[in-house]
């Protein structure tokens, strides 16, 4: 039995993009064949969030990226029913720096907690 959706039916897929104090998941019905990109536009989620550059940001399906390595680019990527698109924004500091940050905050934090 085959799971592919006819041409002529919809299927429901998702687009996800959050903000440290904002989120939004907007749902729509595709075409199947539909990419992840062409969804995030169809989306309208861009005039909600102008930051948001399709051409621009990463995205994945599910915390998968979508890196044209191990997965197909946005452009690529046909979306299957069920399928939730995350836009992705850019990291603002370096994973590695901001645990370097986070290791000498601690480590002065336990300076002045030992000159009580």
């Amino acid at each position: 039995m085959s799971t592919a959706a006819p041409a002529n039916k919809l299927i429901s897929v998702e687009v996800a993009y959050a903000l440290p104090d904002k989120q939004r998941i907007i749902s729509l019905q595709v075409k199947p064949g539909t990419s992840a990109y062409e969804a995030v536009v169809q989306s309208g989620i861009v005039s909600e969030f102008p930051d948001i550059d399709p051409d621009a940001n990463a995205m994945g399906i599910f915390a998968k990226h979508l890196d044209g390595k191990t997965r197909p680019l946005p452009k690529d990527y046909a979306l299957k029913a069920g399928d939730r698109v995350e836009i992705y924004r850019p990291l603002t500091i370096d994973p590695k720096q901001a645990r370097l940050q986070r290791a000498e905050s601690k480590r002065a934090s336990a300076r002045q907690g030992t000159k009580s």
